[in-house]
């Protein structure tokens, strides 16, 4: 059986993004499980660890020492990391979870349009929950299943940044953070939050669909 080091050697094939209807449709199909209530425990743990993942490597950039990421099993999280009480580099570290999901899904449409649609599979590795389910997925399914997938994936992550923009809004515990910080209204970090999903959103719509 082929080892895992040899198969990252996939990363580096490209594959020709589907049409855009095709990527249309698979993006209606990720609304589905985005927005029903019922399925949307489905995508909340990628939105979680992807919220996580940006505070963390935000913190690190910036010279936090990183104590840790923690996922609970109600999709609830939170980073540990040393960091001052105030100043620009803590806004930054506390601001940019909520975009860190459309961040990646945004990375994800434009490494899809390069052809690089595997490699989506191969980077979302890097999330623990998902690390079992997505090797067996990037390892064992068919070339058009991995495709539709790594579509899938990037569309939850874009669509899913919205939901939980709008969801947590101004009651969102980062806003707290923030306003404590700057003493700047809660309501206006919850505006800039909708404002990055949607633009990332948009962006992404015309990376997949309309290729422009």
């Amino acid at each position: 059986m082929p080892s895992l080091v040899l198969t990252l050697g996939d990363m580096s094939t490209t594959q020709a993004p589907l049409p855009g209807l095709d990527a249309a449709l698979i993006g209606l199909a990720s609304l589905v499980v985005v927005v029903p209530q019922i399925l949307w425990p489905l995508a909340e743990h990628l939105n979680v660890m992807a919220h996580e993942g940006t505070h963390a490597i935000t913190g690190s950039i910036l010279g936090f020492g990183i104590k840790g990421v923690e996922i609970n099993p109600i999709a609830e999280g939170g980073t540990d990391y040393r960091r001052p009480t105030l100043g620009p580099r803590r806004v930054v570290t506390a601001f940019v979870g909520y975009l860190g999901p459309s961040a990646f899904g945004l990375a994800a449409a434009k490494l899809i349009t390069l052809g690089h649609i595997i490699a989506v599979l191969w980077l979302a590795v890097i999330f623990p929950v998902a690390i079992a389910l997505l090797y067996v997925l990037t390892r064992y399914a068919s070339a058009g299943l991995q495709v539709v997938m790594a579509y899938a994936m990037t569309w939850v992550l874009l669509l899913s940044g919205v939901r939980v923009a709008l969801q947590d809004g101004a009651n969102a515990g980062d806003a707290d953070t923030l306003t404590g910080i700057t003493r700047l209204p809660r309501q206006l970090w919850a505006l800039l939050w909708l404002a990055g999903t949607l633009g990332a959103l948009y962006l992404g719509v015309h990376l997949l669909v309309l290729r422009a």
